[in-house]
């Protein structure tokens, strides 16, 4: 009894860090509390006398029980052919909204979106190597890959998350100013700054609507629509320009592609529809 009280007693301390580990590698607080309570429960039936470090033993077991979770996921995926993105969570008991809301912030929505599109492996390896500093020798056994191997993931994942072959970091400083600034306009209201933002025969594309109603014109009318929205909106690299993703709780509802010229929004593409968002290439931006 006295072994089982300390051991809980250290897991508790342990239990932020592994659930920092769980929410980036999972991308859902309730999938999370459910991997780390899972450690816990391999922790309380195992022979922990040879463990020197409780807490790297801790971080490479919640790893295992996500990479199983993570592959599980992606079978349901292939089975149904439908893309996994981050889950809404208003419908799991016990968990609070706004505390995902929270969370998903501090992590970043842009990450978690692009988290999702990496493999279990890759995404394992990122988290644990570039957010949590694990290094690979450790990295390798939890994903059964050779040093060498797991290096080659993690490489790769970097160039998924970051974005590889983006426009030079000058031209994609002034596409960021511009989507920012039209973002910070339409979640405050100001109907001017996002006139002043649009080119004034602006293009939306909207696949949501029907075929009637999907394109809408003009700056004055999409300044209308889009004031007081955007909310959850963080713009992110979409095929390695500047865009846009919208996201509550890490819940990626659609994608804004943004075509500039001379410092205005000429076009912009609101893209909801999953086989189109799979083919996208979307990257957070550092910063």
């Amino acid at each position: 009894m006295i072994e089982h009280e300390w051991l809980a007693e250290q897991f508790e301390a342990h239990r932020k860090h592994l659930q920092a580990v769980a929410y980036r590698m999972l991308g859902s607080l309730s999938e999370a509390e459910d991997a780390v309570q899972e450690s816990w429960l391999r922790l309380s039936r195992s022979n922990t006398g040879p463990v020197e470090n409780l807490g790297g033993w801790l971080t490479t077991v919640v790893s295992r029980v996500c990479l199983d979770m993570l592959r599980s996921r992606k079978s349901r995926r292939e089975e149904s052919i439908e893309a996994h993105l981050p889950e809404t969570l208003e419908s799991h008991e016990g968990i609070d909204p706004e505390r995902e809301a929270l969370l998903a912030e501090h992590v970043g929505l842009a990450l978690l979106v692009v988290l999702g599109n990496l493999n279990p492996a890759e995404r394992i390896t990122f988290v644990l190597h570039d957010i949590f500093s694990v290094p690979f020798t450790e990295i390798a056994p939890i994903v059964g890959k050779s040093e060498a191997a797991s290096r080659q993931l993690a490489s790769r994942a970097r160039r998924r998350v970051r974005g590889a072959g983006t426009a030079p970091e000058a031209g994609l400083a002034g596409q960021r100013e511009i989507v920012d600034a039209f973002l910070a306009a339409a979640r405050s209201g100001d109907f001017d700054t996002l006139v002043t933002a649009l080119d004034p025969d602006v293009l939306l594309r909207d696949d949501r609507e029907t075929q009637d109603s999907r394109e809408t014109r003009g700056a004055m009318a999409l300044a209308k629509q889009v004031s007081g929205r955007a909310q959850a909106a963080q713009s992110a690299l979409v095929n390695g320009s500047v865009g846009a993703i919208v996201a509550p709780r890490g819940s990626l509802l659609y994608v804004l592609r943004f075509t500039m010229k001379q410092g205005k929004i000429v076009e912009i593409d609101l893209i909801s529809d999953r086989e189109r968002i799979g083919r996208l290439d979307l990257a957070v931006l550092d910063g």
